[in-house]
C-alpha cells in the first residue's frame, strides 16, 4: 500500500508540475530499504538494494540522453527499493505500455502526428548512423511534447498491486 501512496503522490506531482521532488523520492528510497531489511532481514535488504539498483541502472542511460527526467529515475529507484527486482520488472513493463498509450493520446490530442513521425525518423536515422539525435529531440527542447512518466509509473503500480490483490482473493 505504501507503494501506491508513493506512486500516487509522484504521479500527481508530475502531472501538475512536471517534476518529482527529491523530498518525495529520497525518503521513500531509504524507507523502502529499511522496511524490507526489518521485515526480511538480510534477504529483504538484498532484495531492496537489488530492486533499487535495477531501477536506477536500467533507466540511467535514458536520463543521460535527456530522454527521461531525473525525478522519474529516482522514483523508479525508490519503487525498486520497495518492490524488489522481480516486481519492479513487471511494473516497468506496465509503465512502458502506459507511457506509450499516454504518448499516443497526447500526440493526437495536441495534433502533433506529423511532427512526431518526423522525430521518429530522425531518431531512427541517428540510431543507424550511430550518432546521438540533436537537442531538439530531448527534454531540453521547450517546444517538445512531453509525457509525464511519473503518471505512467503510478498507473502501472496501481494496476500491478490491484492485480496482485485480485489474484490473492481469487
Amino acid at each position: 500500500m505504501l507503494c501506491i501512496v508513493l506512486a500516487l503522490a509522484a504521479g500527481w506531482t508530475d502531472w501538475r508540475t512536471r517534476r518529482i521532488p527529491n523530498c518525495l523520492t529520497v525518503p521513500a528510497f531509504l524507507l523502502g530499504i529499511v522496511v524490507n531489511a526489518y521485515a526480511g532481514r538480510w534477504q529483504g535488504a538484498k532484495a531492496a538494494l537489488l530492486g533499487a539498483a535495477l531501477g536506477l541502472g536500467v533507466l540511467l542511460p535514458f536520463v543521460l540522453l535527456r530522454a527521461l527526467g531525473a525525478g522519474d529515475w529516482k522514483l523508479v529507484g525508490a519503487l525498486g527499493a520497495w518492490l524488489g527486482p522481480s516486481r519492479l520488472v513487471a511494473v516497468l513493463i506496465l509503465a512502458i505500455f502506459a507511457a506509450g498509450i499516454l504518448a499516443v493520446m497526447t500526440v493526437i490530442w495536441k495534433k502533433r502526428v506529423r511532427q512526431t513521425l518526423r522525430n521518429i525518423g530522425h531518431m531512427l536515422a541517428s540510431l543507424f548512423t550511430l550518432h546521438l539525435p540533436g537537442p531538439e529531440l530531448s527534454l531540453d527542447n521547450p517546444d517538445s511534447t512531453k509525457v509525464p512518466f511519473g503518471v505512467a509509473v503510478a498507473l502501472a503500480v496501481i494496476f500491478y498491486v490491484g492485480m496482485a490483490g485480485w489474484w490473492i482473493i481469487h
